[in-house]
């Protein structure tokens, strides 16, 4: 006869709260340092309250929403036991989705999964995540950590955050505005940002390459470019508005460029982009070269070095250049707008009807420079 049952405790079936406690602790002053003055209360509530009374400003005020992760991503961070950059990616993902329609971000809560609260760790992946709000000026004005044992392995964690803005109704971007004689500014990206790692990590394992391999060709290890944080574009992205006939951006995240300025187009228009109007950066080369990738599974997969566009009426390129390298983001032209039926020569390849949307057509043309 086998004896009585020993006590289960919370603890013991995975979960420390106290540890919970503890992260929450080492992250508040960094969540704390991006609320702005229209912020109330403080860290842990049950609700983050933020004060809208500007609101009362606007004559049509929409609001904007937009939640995004960070993909596989998170899995290169936990390879590398590297957590403080994996925040900035969050960020850029959800906000930089924001302010593709012109909305200007008031606040952003994250949620963080994990096997086992380690509370440095959270810390880490919180501290980044609020560096970045800040330096979008956006409060992070609440989240969530979830302890999940059995579900997730103790070191294994996956983030996601929620953004919400706001835009004048007369001033939202899209494809509404675009008009035949338009032009394509691309804003560099500052690497692959948070897309394809599934494709990326695949090639590696399959390369057999570690990741602190030392890559000449990168100037640096093979994992501190595959962490390299997403480039944070909402503040350029504002100023240029401000400063440029905008009809609309893009955001490049899953799909590559083509497919995302598709979306932002309207049906009947063509986008012709010069593939050669730039150079591709090496860690994408180095992609396709250790996997052989074909071409056009890389495009449509990566940013290839284009992390947003924009789509600015034929007088204002100059303003839009001026304005984007204030903010120190190299930025050239990719192509121009124009009807379907307008000089159409057949040549290139065309992409539309991507993501759902009934939208217009990119025609990518030439081929791409390597360095």
């Amino acid at each position: 006869m086998t004896g009585p049952t020993p006590p289960l405790t919370y603890a013991a079936a995975g979960v420390d709260t106290a540890a919970g406690d503890r992260a929450v602790e080492l992250m508040k002053d960094a969540v704390r340092a991006t609320h702005t003055t229209g912020v109330l209360g403080g860290v842990g509530g049950f609700a983050g309250l933020v004060d809208v009374s500007a609101l009362r400003g606007y004559r049509r005020p929409l609001l904007a929403t937009s939640t995004d992760g960070v993909g596989t991503k998170v899995a290169v961070a936990q390879a590398l036991d590297v957590h403080d950059t994996i925040g900035q990616d969050l960020v850029g993902m959800v906000v930089d989705d924001i302010v593709v329609v012109g909305a200007r971000p008031l606040l952003m809560t994250d949620y963080i999964a994990t096997g086992q609260v380690v509370p440095e760790r959270v810390a880490d992946i919180v501290r980044g995540i609020a560096t970045a709000c800040a330096a979008v000026g956006v409060p992070l004005l609440g989240g969530e950590t979830a302890e999940h044992p059995g579900l997730l392995g103790p070191a294994e964690y996956d983030v996601a955050g929620a953004a919400t803005g706001v835009v004048e109704a007369d001033d939202v971007l899209g494809a509404e505005r675009v008009r035949a004689g338009d032009v394509v500014v691309a804003m560099a990206a500052s690497g692959l940002h948070a897309n394809g790692y599934s494709l990326v990590r695949r090639v590696v394992a399959v390369a057999g390459w570690a990741l602190d391999r030392d890559v000449p060709e990168l100037g640096r290890t093979l994992g501190a470019e595959l962490l390299e944080p997403t480039r944070l574009y909402t503040p350029a992205c504002l100023d240029l508005i401000a400063a440029a006939e905008v009809h609309a951006l893009s955001h490049v995240t899953g799909g590559g460029l083509a497919a995302n300025l598709a979306r932002v187009l309207p049906p009947g228009l063509v986008a012709d982009v010069d593939r050669a109007s730039w150079t591709v950066p090496p860690v994408f080369d180095l992609v396709r070269r250790l996997g052989n990738v074909p071409w056009a599974d890389l495009e449509g997969t990566l940013n290839l070095g284009v992390g947003m566009a924009a789509v600015v009426g034929p007088d204002s390129v100059d303003a839009a250049l001026a304005a984007l390298a204030r903010h120190g983001i190299d930025a050239w032209v990719l192509g121009t707008v124009r009807a379907e039926e307008a000089d159409g020569d057949g040549v290139g390849d065309l992409v539309r009807g991507t993501k759902g949307v009934d939208g217009g057509t990119v025609r990518l043309r030439g081929a791409y420079r390597t360095a």
